[in-house]
Parts: structure tokens; sequence; C-alpha cells
């Protein structure tokens, strides 16, 4: 029943070879686990309550993929929108975590309705690739800036910022950057997996022997094994609040790049791997795109930042798998990590910062697809990618971009060339920009 459902013939695949992929992407992809709630636990959710709303949405959600959309993809807590979740909307807009939660919910409700509705395919033609492949940069470039400042290597120094001091932590941070980067390179699979672990280890004699910057504080502390799940930040967002004007940017910004994430990861995953249909489009893409956006609607409801298609999907796709069974096996793979939220909080942020500061490299390799050298096509790219960082502000970086490559296309006199649907985020994001400055 499962080889007809899946139909393997079709595929050109096997039991065997679904499974070992199914475990090959897990692998790669979790990371996850641990780094979403270090950093959520910044916006003020417990770390138990955030890796058991991590858990949840990566397995249950990752095993919808395989039964609806029959796609071997993973889904989980987007990396970049958790660090915007986190510094940007919390923490750097002062919103409380319930109501950003809320907007998290609302932003999946529109995803699903656009994905429904196929309304995105407009969306997408419209968005200029250089703003597209700015943000996917930007955001990168975020992850990383938040890894070198979680593990104390940047710090906030006069007259904006510099390099810390070399201490205890600082050292395992660059030694274990150095390991991990020499695992990647050696591609050993579950590489960002494992140099977390051996950072974790490294970290071990930190605040016992050698001691920190600050004070002798271990790094880690033993806490156990096991422990129930933690279910008490499930239903907390604030679906009522959320609504309000002044959060209209917030919904925006988090359904715009959450979509184009998802999009430019099925896009990617699909010329990587050539799971492609009849037409050169990825796979089933409008059945992944609706449980893509379930996975953001369920991630507010469960109590963590925007659910996404991830791009560590390719490593199991690269071991064989072909249909959605090799989803399934990967989400079943994530449930048991409901039961160990105490060994997981072993890691550290410093063991975390390697791996954000590498995913950072992984998504600087869009910068190949800008052409350097058309300025109509570099300066919205360069704006939106480096305002992302800078201003901690995904909002901030893609309204310039979009902006800035409409005046240019007027300047050159190809204002025609803009599509009606460009024009109508353009009015949407000068709104935002004026509601976010305080003008409206």
């Amino acid at each position: 029943m499962i080889k007809e459902y899946f139909d393997f013939a079709a595929n050109k695949t096997d039991l065997k070879t679904e499974i070992l992929a199914g475990i090959t992407t897990f692998i790669a992809g979790m990371y996850i686990i641990v780094v979403n709630p270090s950093i959520l636990k910044e916006a003020g959710i417990p770390y138990n309550a955030a890796l058991t709303a991590t858990v949840l949405l990566s397995g249950f959600l990752t095993v919808a993929m395989g039964l609806y959309a029959k796609n071997p993809v993973l889904m989980a807590p987007g990396m970049g929108i958790n660090a915007y979740f986190t510094y940007s909307i919390v923490i750097g807009m002062k919103v409380s975590p319930n109501v950003a939660l809320g907007a998290i919910f609302w932003s999946g409700v529109f995803f699903v309705i656009i994905s429904i509705l196929n309304i995105r395919t407009g969306i997408i033609k419209a968005i200029p690739k250089s703003v597209r492949t700015g943000g996917a940069v930007g955001i990168g470039l975020f992850i990383a800036l938040i890894g070198f400042h979680n593990s104390g290597f940047i710090v906030t120094k006069e007259p904006f910022i510099g390099s810390g001091n070399l201490n205890g932590t600082t050292f395992v941070f660059l030694l274990g950057l150095f390991i991990t980067v020499v695992l990647v390179q050696k591609k050993i699979k579950g590489a960002l997996v494992l140099g977390m672990i051996i950072t974790t280890l490294l970290a071990f004699p930190v605040g016992r022997w050698i001691g920190t910057a600050e004070n002798t504080t271990p790094l880690i502390q033993w806490h156990g094994i096991f422990s129930a799940p933690d279910f008490s930040w499930i239903l907390k967002a604030d679906l009522i609040n959320s609504l309000k004007y002044s959060f209209i940017p917030i919904v925006f910004s988090l359904l715009f790049v959450d979509m184009f994430d998802s999009i430019t990861t099925f896009v990617g995953v699909a010329e990587a791997t050539g799971l492609k249909d009849s037409e050169g489009n990825p796979k089933n893409i409008k059945e992944s795109m609706i449980v893509d956006g379930f996975a953001t609607l369920f991630a507010g409801l469960l109590g963590t930042s925007s659910g996404t298609a991830y791009i560590e999907s390719a490593a199991g796709i690269e071991e064989g798998g072909r249909t959605g069974l090799t989803a399934v096996v990967t989400g079943l793979l994530f449930l048991p990590f409901l039961f160990f939220a105490p060994l997981a909080q072993l890691v550290p942020p410093v063991a975390t910062a390697p791996v954000l500061v590498l995913v950072g490299v992984f998504m600087a390799a869009a910068l190949n697809r800008v052409n350097w050298k058309n300025t109509a096509e570099a300066i919205p790219a360069f704006l939106t990618m480096i305002l992302i960082p800078l201003t901690y502000s995904l909002t901030q970086g893609i309204v310039y971009g979009l902006l800035s490559h409409t005046l240019i296309k007027c300047v050159n006199g190809k204002a025609k060339d803009i599509p009606v649907m460009l024009w109508i985020i353009d009015i949407f994001s000068i709104l935002m920009l004026a509601i976010e400055y305080g003008i409206l």
C-alpha cells in the first residue's frame, strides 16, 4: 500500500532508499531543535516550551508535507525569521511575544489563502530578482551577525560595533567554527550537528577552569536527560491585538519573507535535484505551498516563529529520496525529542554560534546571481542585503530594495515595464514605512 500511495515505480525508488533518505534529511536539519529555542528564549519564550513547539511543528508538518504534497521536504521554524521575530519584533519594536505570535498566525492565514487562490504567481512575477536575491543574502548576513554577537566575538562598541575581547568563550567559538568548517569541507553528514556537539564539549571547561570575561559561571549546567514536554505556550498567541493597525507592517513583512523563503527553497531544491513536473516547475508546488502556509499558521498557535521549507532537504534527496515517504520518516524522527529538552539545553549559545555563521555563508551563495556591473540590478540588491542586518529589520531592507528598483525603472524611462502588482506592493511598502516611522 505504501509503495502504491507514493508510487515507487514511477519515482524509481524503494522503501529502503526512502527511509535512509529520511534519516539523512533529519541529520542535516536536526540542529534546528536546539538553535531555534536558543533564539526564541531571548524573546521571552521559555526554552523548553520553544523546543516543544519546534519539535511538534517540525514533526507533524513534515509528515503533512510527505502525505499531502508527497514531496521529500523538511518543514521547520525558519532560520532568519526566528531572528527577525526575536531581535527585531520583540526586542527591537518592544512587541510582546504573544502579540508577535499572533502576527505569525495571521501571516500564515494569508499565506494559505494566497496559495489556495494561486495569487502567489502574480506576486512572484512582480518581485524583481535583485530584491529576492538581496533578501536571501541579507537574511544570511543577519543570522551570521547574531552568531558572532551570541559568541561575544562582536559586541556593542563606540561608535557602532566592534570585536570583543579574546577570552574563554570567544576562543571556544573560534575553535568550534574552525572544526565545523573542516567538517563541512570534508562533506561529513550532519556536519553542523556534529560541530555543535563538539563545540559544546569544548565549552564545558569554560567557567570551571578557563573562566569567562565577566565571571566564572559555567556555560554548561546539567539538568538531567528526560522531561515532560512543555505545552505552556501553546495557544498563547494574541490573535486580537496582533490585528491592530500598527501591526500591519509586521504581518506583511512576515508573509513576504516567509513566502519568498519558501518559494526560493522549493525552486532551489528542484533545480539541484531535478524534482520537477512536466512544465519544469517544482514538483507539486501548489500543495507544497499550502502545507508551508499551514506550517506558519500552526507555528503561531504552537509558540514558535514561522515554519518553512528547508534547503537541507536536498541532502536526503541526494541520497535517493524521491517521494513523500522521505518526509514522513524525517518528521517522525523529530518527535522523540519532545522528551529530551534538558539534554538539548546543555548546548550553550556559543555552541550554536558557529552554525549560525555557516548558515549565513550558505545563504550568501545567492550573491553570484546578481549582475553587479548593472547598477539597475546591483543597487536594489545591495540596499536590500545591507539594510537587513544593519537595521535589524527585514522590512526595512526589502521595502527600500523594492522602492529603489521602482525608482530606477522610472528614471530609466521604463515605468511601463513595472507590473501592476509591484505598484500595489510599493504602495503597501510606503504605508508600512509610514506606520513604522509613526507618520500614520
